[in-house]
């Protein structure tokens, strides 16, 4: 039966199957897809870049990328009692929100995807160990 408290015990099947850490990597992954989708369709559909290049939909993003990466990665701490995951997620999470302060118009759109690039591959690579770890 599911019930909250699953999500923290340590024997529940959510923790256990490591559902929080794959959902954390994949959006990881749904976010470099939107970074390189991003360039793509600016330099095809100069049209869709407004939408897609919209600051909201960036911090919203990170907003959801810091909520995981604290749930998933601490969660992990936790369980296992290993740091380097939560390390180098705060990495990559930190190399992401220095990139969304470089901005889209003030002509660092470049560096700002390749920060961007590089923190969510961190992260999805923080994830990755912190499910190692676990399972």
């Amino acid at each position: 039966m599911f019930t909250t408290a699953n999500l923290w015990n340590k024997d529940g099947l959510l923790v256990r199957d490591g559902l929080w850490d794959r959902m954390a990597v994949l959006m990881s992954g749904l976010c470099l897809v939107h970074c390189v989708s991003t360039i793509a369709f600016v330099a095809i559909l100069s049209s869709a870049g407004g939408m897609l290049l919209d600051p909201l939909i960036h911090e919203i993003g990170l907003g959801i990328a810091i909520a995981l990466g604290l749930f998933t990665l601490g969660r992990g701490v936790l369980d296992h009692g290993y740091i380097m995951p939560v390390a180098i997620g705060s990495l990559g999470l930190g190399m992401m929100m220095g990139a969304i302060t470089l901005g889209h118009d003030a002509g660092h759109s470049g560096q700002e995807v390749f920060y961007t690039m590089i923190g969510v591959g961190l992260l999805a690579l923080a994830h990755d160990l912190n499910y190692r770890a676990t399972h």
